[in-house]
């Protein structure tokens, strides 16, 4: 046998062998459900010093065992740092905005001209007839969660954000709302010329007082809290009654870790952790559970020792609030979001697709992919 002759049988043999492979692997599974878990200004030095703070020892987290990982830029469309309205926008529309837009093209000037609606990845659900929710521990009127539903020119426009939650575009609107932010949402109701109570209602979004309070058979809900809340209970609720649709859900739970107040966001790190611990030890294996941040955070750890505490007992509970700049013998923070990548963690159906070094837009086409959408 000659040589070439040989080669050409070695490369038949091999291609064979791979079709054989290809042939008896499955295609990877669709997802059914798809859970955002979004930590406001949870660059990796927020992740690292909370494992480290709330576990004694760096890599400790949920989060750090979910088997895909990436590293996603979080840059605007002309801006080297976002902010959250552009940054969560990049997330849920595949497109990058400018700084303080929430889901309009960057052709929008922040206060004073629109640009062109982006559709978000809640609208192509609600579009399919799927669940739909947001939950935030900031308010639910926020650039994070109104970046999900809301189409404004300024993320600080909270009565037309309201209108446009209570009044979708698509479909019949968010199903589930649990967060924070009560006087907020009073008052852009208020400017709005309808009561609170009035407006959700009219909204087919009954307004509750509380989890506890919500009706057993409810398929919509809204719950908006003066304060804190429990972001694990209100996680679970919402996936109880999101599952009830036949077709599925879409959920963004978002935490807010900035560490302007540094135990706070620190302590917002373990909760939202925690979250996704019990959701990934209760879900079936038929939803993607995707965790990322919308940018990063001036935060570092510059000194400490192993067995010892990361900040000294006596450690104010405000520490950093109203200040610019905090410095204790181990950490230094400055108020302000940073440009640096963020982690990208994931599971489930699609989550092979998390790899490598990411755009934040590249978010947006991972979920669409996994739910099996064109």
């Amino acid at each position: 046998m000659t040589r070439s002759l040989s080669c050409v049988i070695l490369v038949a043999a091999l291609c064979s062998g791979s079709a054989a492979v290809s042939r008896q692997s499955p295609a990877p599974a669709k997802a059914r459900n798809v859970i955002v878990f979004l930590a406001d200004a949870g660059g990796l030095p927020t992740l690292n010093a909370a494992s480290i703070y709330g576990h004694g020892a760096p890599q400790k987290l949920f989060i750090n065992t979910m088997p895909h990982i990436a590293l996603s830029d979080t840059s605007s469309s002309s801006r080297w740092v976002t902010d959250s309205a552009a940054g969560m926008t990049a997330i849920v529309t595949g497109k990058r905005t400018e700084n303080g837009v929430l889901a309009q093209s960057d052709t929008a000037v922040k206060g004073r001209k629109d640009g062109e609606p982006l559709k978000t990845i809640l609208e192509y659900a609600e579009e399919r007839g799927m669940a739909t929710g947001v939950i935030s521990n900031d308010s639910v009127l926020g650039a994070t969660p109104a970046a999900c539903y809301a189409h404004v020119n300024d993320r600080g426009n909270a009565p037309e954000i309201l209108q446009q939650l209570l009044h979708p575009r698509v479909g019949d609107g968010v199903d589930v709302v649990i967060g924070d932010g009560l006087k907020g949402v009073t008052a852009a109701a208020q400017a709005k010329g309808a009561p609170v109570d009035a407006s959700f209602r009219a909204a087919n979004l009954p307004l509750f007082a509380s989890l506890d309070a919500i009706t057993p058979d409810a398929r919509r809900a809204a719950v908006i809290y003066d304060g804190a809340f429990d972001l694990d209970a209100a996680t679970e609720r919402a996936i109880e009654i999101l599952s009830r649709n036949p077709r599925g859900y879409f959920l963004m739970v978002e935490s807010d870790v900035h560490t302007s107040t540094v135990l706070r966001g620190l302590d917002h790190v373990l909760e939202i952790d925690k979250t996704m611990r019990h959701v990934a030890e209760r879900r079936a294996a038929d939803t993607l559970m995707l965790f990322t941040a919308d940018h990063s955070y001036d935060f570092r750890i510059r000194s400490g020792k192993r067995n010892e505490p990361l900040f000294p007992a006596d450690t104010p509970v405000d520490l950093g609030k109203g200040q610019e700049t905090v410095v204790t013998p181990n950490v230094r923070r400055d108020d302000g979001h940073t440009g640096e990548e963020v982690l990208v963690a994931a599971q489930g159906p699609g989550s092979e697709r998390v790899h490598g070094f990411l755009a934040n837009t590249d978010l947006f086409d991972i979920m669409i992919q996994a739910l099996g959408w064109d």
